[in-house]
């Protein structure tokens, strides 16, 4: 399972959202205390999607190692200020890739997406939701898993003219 963390308010520090608190991602990622259909750590990536002041697109930071691992991350953390964040750790899908690219969030433009879950029958169960898809969307998705896939139809329908809730909720 992994875990999610949705932030709107004041501008704040990443690290004040993701590392400081007690019951952080980062705390989190090594200790999570209940980890619903299996798994026993979030050890598979960590990414961060953020608004820097006066800018209109998102910025991302993946990377597919544990969140621990990393050592840039707490100065980095520190630096990054946003009143908008949309962080994640991961726990991949037993056959799932572990790659920068399979980590949330996903980005595009003002867009973030992050999805937490499995499509049950990946990837047969699908093939009609990847139909909707034109062929080029589907031959470049970031990476071979459902939230991916699942992405790339959200993007389809917000570029169809969809509002934000009906592309989530049709997906």
């Amino acid at each position: 399972m992994c875990r999610h963390l949705g932030y709107v308010g004041p501008p704040v520090a990443l690290a004040e959202l993701v590392i400081d608190p007690p019951h952080s991602l980062l705390r989190q990622s090594w200790a999570p205390t209940d980890m619903r259909g299996g798994g026993t750590i979030n050890a598979d990536g960590f990414g961060f999607g953020w608004y820097a002041s006066g800018r209109s697109d998102a910025a991302t930071y993946r990377r597919s190692a544990a969140m621990w691992t990393d050592g840039s991350l707490p100065a980095l953390a520190r630096t990054i200020v946003s009143g908008c964040v949309l962080a994640a750790v991961r726990s991949a899908t037993v056959g799932m890739p572990v790659t920068e690219t399979a980590v949330a969030p996903f980005a595009e433009g003002r867009w973030l997406f992050s999805h937490n879950g499995l499509v049950t029958g990946w990837p047969d169960s699908v093939e009609a939701l990847a139909a909707e898809l034109p062929t080029r969307y589907l031959m470049t998705l970031e990476a071979p898993i459902d939230s991916a896939l699942l992405w790339a139809l959200v993007r389809h329908r917000l570029r169809g003219g969809a509002s934000p809730a009906a592309a989530l909720s049709t997906v």
